[in-house]
Order: C-alpha cells, then structure tokens, then sequence
C-alpha cells in the first residue's frame, strides 16, 4: 500500500477503489504492523488535542512567552458574535479564530499538534473544527479526514520539505494549507484527483512566502500566516470541487516548491535576519541585536 507521489497514490485508490483517507490508514496499519483500531485511535488522539487547542485560546487569560501574540482568538470571536457585517462571513472568520487561537496555545506552552510544524499548527484544526461545527461532521469523519491530509504531508515531506529553515514558511503554512485543502475536498464529497488539486493550488498561492520570525519566535507574523493557511485551504478546495484544474500536476507544484525554498536568501528561512523580522518596529521589539 506504499506510495511515494500523487500519481502513484491516485493510481493505487483508482486500482482498489479507495478514497485517500483510507489508502493512508492502510499504509500506517501495514507500515506500523498495529490493527485498525489502533491506528484510528491514535489519530482520534489527535483530534482531541487540535480540538482543545482550538478552543483553549477562547478561554483568554493565555500569555505567549514573547509578548508578541495574545488575545487575538477572543476578540475575532467577539466580533464575529456582535452581530456585525463580516469581511469574509462566518465560517472563515470561526475558522481563523480557531487558528490563531492554536498558536496562541502554542506560544504559550500549550499542547499543540504540529501539522506539520508547531508555526502551521493551526491551519488544520482551524479548517476542520469550523466545518465539522457548520455541517455537524462526526469526530470519525474528521479523523479521517485527518489521514487525508496526513498523506499530502508525506508526500511533501518524502519528496521536498516542511521546514521553514530549509523551505520558507511555503513549507510549513503552505504545506498544512495543502493538507487541509485535501481533507476539505474529500470531506465535501470530491474524487482523488479532485482532493490532490486542491493540494496543488493551496501549494501555488503561498509559494515563495518567507519564513520571518521576529525575535525568532513562532509568534509574529506566523499567527497571521496560519489564518491565510485556513482562507487558503478554503478556497482551494471550492476551486477543485467546482471542477478547475491546474495547469501544473500536483508532484510538479511539490518539486517546484522544494525549489523555490532553496532559492530563498539565507535570511528569509527561519533566522530572523530578514523580511518582517528586519523591519525596524520588529527590531525594535525583539532587542537581541541591542
């Protein structure tokens, strides 16, 4: 049940008649050697913590360790229950508050799930917890829909990287943006060429955004990155269940990504030394270089 592309994957659920959820969890259960149950289990385990640190932001009082971030999920969730117009309606802005509420967690100490990394980590719980409360999806579908996006994670990571250090924050924001948009297609009733098209656009409309902490924390402008990464996801996915494909193949756009990434200056991946991090106000509020 291995597979090391999108092609061979989509070959493999063409020939078993399988959604990408299931041909997943059948590569972990065969990797792994542990029955179904486990393995399901182990994801469900999963879910609960991106659930919780959904919505633990929303409880307040979190403080990130380096002041930089706090607050943010409870004022976009005020605002969205006052009543008032919303720029983007209310399924984008539940699920931008969950996402950036993950982060808050994150930078707080909280538990997290790093999907794939703890700067993306909120773009998935996001994502889902606000479909599975707007269309009342079970937590089972949800975990499955969780192996959905475990296999476009593998395949950026077999095949490029996830790494903001190696790849830019196109790696980690774009890669979990990639993931969920997956998820979403498949949850929402697309094929597997519909869900790997999704992959594809979230991967192509974050490519070459950089990863710049300021201070070097996983704070600013990450937060705000992982509410694009939802948007993203979103909006990927109605493109590919409308019918639109892409130009460029789903393992091209990873190929083209990992390039990218490489391309990128020295201060542009994770070191602090460039983009917003070097912004003088940015600067001015991390102080290591005083």
């Amino acid at each position: 049940m291995e597979f090391k592309t999108g092609k061979t994957l989509l070959q493999l659920c063409k020939d078993n008649d399988l959604p990408i959820s299931e041909a997943m969890l059948l590569r972990e259960m065969e990797i792994s050697q542990l029955g179904r149950e486990e393995i399901f289990n182990k994801m469900s385990h999963s879910w609960d913590i991106m659930k919780n640190s959904a919505r633990d932001a929303l409880k307040g009082n979190l403080k990130s360790m380096g002041g930089l971030i706090g607050g943010e999920a409870v004022k976009l969730t005020g605002r969205r229950l006052s009543g008032e117009a919303s720029a983007c309606g209310q399924l984008v802005s539940k699920a931008i508050s969950y996402a950036m509420g993950v982060l808050e967690v994150n930078s707080s100490m909280g538990l997290i799930v790093a999907a794939p990394t703890a700067g993306s980590s909120g773009v998935i719980p996001g994502t889902f917890l606000a479909l599975q409360e707007e269309y009342r999806f079970t937590d089972e579908q949800m975990v499955m829909a969780l192996f959905t996006a475990g296999a476009i994670g593998y395949l950026i990571t077999f095949n490029a990287t996830i790494a903001g250090a190696e790849g830019g924050c196109q790696a980690e924001v774009g890669s979990a943006s990639a993931m969920a948009a997956a998820a979403v297609t498949e949850l929402l009733g697309g094929s597997q060429e519909a869900c790997l098209q999704a992959a594809t656009s979230a991967i192509s409309n974050l490519l070459g955004l950089v990863c710049d902490p300021i201070g070097g924390l996983v704070e600013a402008p990450c937060q705000q990155r992982n509410a694009i990464g939802v948007s993203n996801a979103m909006i990927c996915a109605e493109i590919a269940l409308s019918g639109i494909r892409n130009v460029v193949p789903f393992d091209e756009a990873v190929d083209v990504m990992y390039r990218v990434g490489k391309a990128l200056p020295g201060e542009l991946r994770e070191t602090a030394l460039g983009g917003m991090a070097a912004a003088p106000s940015a600067c001015t509020l991390c102080g290591l270089c005083n």
